[in-house]
């Protein structure tokens, strides 16, 4: 009878007891979650923090135009989009983009031209500074477009029927130039900057996530990965030497070892830097790495563990990062995909 009695009294206390204990591990698992997110916020940026100038209609119809138009290219045979297909997240998920002539490739992956208007620098050696910049690089190149002056395309689209009225309504009387011709490019591709779910959860929605892709959140700020890809592009803002920790081309079985940098600075310091690709959309736009050496991102990630921060990942760790990287996917509209020419 008495320890009945003794059950019975200590029954409430301990009832108590497993509530408090409840209580407390839901309390650090919030606490978990704002810590997560205080540090994702210290690191990362949402698109909505970036002050972007409305763009100018006339000037985006005219650059999409110009973005999906082969008669930018010498033969006729490639566009803007040949190499950065809007349809695949604005690449060609091929190691080396063809030419405009037949044979021809580039000895460097193509990037993907979402979210570049973000970054501080463009191609892979930094050799341009804005997209409207960039976008005269292959445009002159005698490997990719192939047209052989500036003149030679501004003669080509006056021609253009269609092109007299839209560089007419863009620029007025300043009609068709080639600075306009970039300026146009330039603005159109500024508008591809689409809205992912971890733009969402940087905004404060802790439901956009899930929760593998947080735990792959925290590992890849606790695995160093953030020392270089971080703010809004997740990159795009520097220089790093690939194979801080090892040589690259060991681990990426690169055919050539490409010299980055130094091949336009010839600087003994500046050999196997490269800049910091950015990595929304990183699930997508393989092949992976300035040669498109690797094709599987879980591959990707290992290497860039082992050669930048000297981390050996787990199999676990890795696809945990993995699902975290897939939150950085968002894709442009279906009419930005559709060529204006189809």
């Amino acid at each position: 009878m008495k320890r009945l009695l003794v059950l019975c009294l200590l029954l409430p206390i301990i009832s108590c007891v497993d509530k408090n204990k409840n209580e407390t591990a839901k309390g650090n698992f919030d606490e978990e979650e704002y810590q997560l997110l205080t540090d994702a916020k210290t690191f990362f940026d949402p698109l909505s923090t970036v002050e972007m100038q409305e763009p100018d209609p006339n000037a985006v119809q005219l650059g999409k135009h110009l973005y999906y138009d082969k008669r930018l290219s010498g033969e006729g045979n490639i566009s803007c989009n040949s190499c950065h297909n809007l349809k695949t997240y604005g690449v060609d998920n091929e190691r080396f983009s063809p030419g405009d002539v037949e044979g021809t490739f580039g000895n460097r992956n193509s990037p993907t031209v979402l979210y570049a208007a973000l970054h501080k620098m463009q191609f892979w050696d930094g050799r341009a500074e804005t997209v409207e910049e960039q976008a005269a690089g292959p445009i002159l190149n005698p490997i990719e477009h192939n047209i052989k002056e500036e003149q030679q395309l501004v003669k080509r689209l006056e021609e253009v029927e269609l092109y007299q009225e839209l560089f007419s309504k863009a620029y007025g009387e300043e009609g068709i130039t080639f600075e306009n011709i970039l300026n146009a490019i330039g603005a159109f591709e500024r508008t591809l900057m689409p809205e992912s779910r971890f733009d969402k959860y940087l905004e404060g929605d802790e439901s956009a996530l899930e929760e593998k892709e947080k735990r792959g959140l925290r590992g890849f700020i606790d695995a160093g990965c953030v020392t270089c890809h971080s703010g809004v592009a997740m990159g795009g803002q520097m220089f790093q030497k690939f194979g801080l920790y090892e040589d690259y081309w060991k681990h990426t079985k690169s055919e050539t070892i490409d010299l980055g940098l130094y091949e336009i600075s010839e600087n003994e310091m500046d050999k196997y830097f490269f800049k910091v690709p950015g990595l929304r959309n990183i699930e997508h736009t393989h092949p992976y790495f300035h040669d498109g050496s690797v094709e599987d991102l879980n591959k990707a990630v290992e290497i860039m563990a082992e050669l930048q921060t000297a981390n050996d990942l787990s199999e676990k760790e890795i696809d945990e990062i993995i699902a975290f990287m897939k939150s950085l996917s968002a894709d442009v509209p279906e009419e930005v995909k559709q060529s204006p020419f189809e």
